[in-house]
C-alpha cells in the first residue's frame, strides 16, 4: 500500500482509494453540539481527567472540579467527578492503547471521546444489552463488568 502525505487519500496496490488514518478519524462529524447538557459535562470532566493523566498536572483535576461545581443542574459535583474517573480508570486499565482526548475547548470529539458519548447514552436510555456489547468492543472482557458498573453510576449521578 501506497500513502501519501496525511491530508491526501492512500491507494492501495490494488487501486482502491482509503482515507489516511487522520482523515478517517475526522471524516465522520463528531461534534459536541450532538449531546445533551449532562453528556456535555462529562465530555468536559472527561477530558480535564485524561489530561491529568497525560501530564500529571494536579491543575487538571483542580479544574475539573471546578468545571463541575460551576455546571448548571449538577447536584453532587464531586461524586460526578469521581465517578468520571473511575471510568476513565478503569477505560484506560482495559485496553491496549491510551484514550485520546481532545482539549476541553474543543469542539469535535476523537474516536475515543465518540465511543464513550455512545456507552453513556445508551446508559442514560436504560438498554442494558445494547450496552453491554458497546462496552465489550471497548475494553476487554476482563473489565467488561467494572466499565458497565461505571458508565451506568455516571450516567445517573
Amino acid at each position: 500500500m501506497m500513502q501519501d502525505a496525511c491530508d491526501s487519500v492512500a491507494v492501495t496496490d490494488a487501486g482502491q482509494s482509503q482515507l489516511c488514518p487522520r482523515q478517517a478519524a475526522l471524516a465522520a462529524p463528531r461534534s459536541v453540539e450532538s449531546y445533551d447538557d449532562f453528556c456535555r459535562v462529562a465530555l468536559s470532566l472527561f477530558r480535564f481527567i485524561g489530561a491529568a493523566y497525560a501530564t500529571g498536572a494536579s491543575d487538571c483535576w483542580e479544574a475539573a472540579y471546578r468545571f463541575a461545581d460551576e455546571a448548571p443542574g449538577i447536584a453532587d459535583s464531586p461524586l460526578l467527578v469521581a465517578r468520571a474517573a473511575a471510568l476513565v480508570r478503569i477505560l484506560r486499565c482495559g485496553r491496549p492503547c491510551e484514550l485520546c482526548f481532545m482539549p476541553p475547548s474543543c469542539r469535535r470529539l476523537s474516536k475515543d471521546e465518540a465511543e464513550l458519548m455512545r456507552l453513556l447514552a445508551v446508559a442514560r436510555r436504560k438498554q442494558p444489552d445494547e450496552l453491554g456489547s458497546i462496552v465489550c468492543q471497548f475494553v476487554g472482557s476482563d473489565q467488561e463488568d467494572a466499565a458497565t458498573r461505571a458508565v451506568n453510576a455516571l450516567a445517573f449521578c
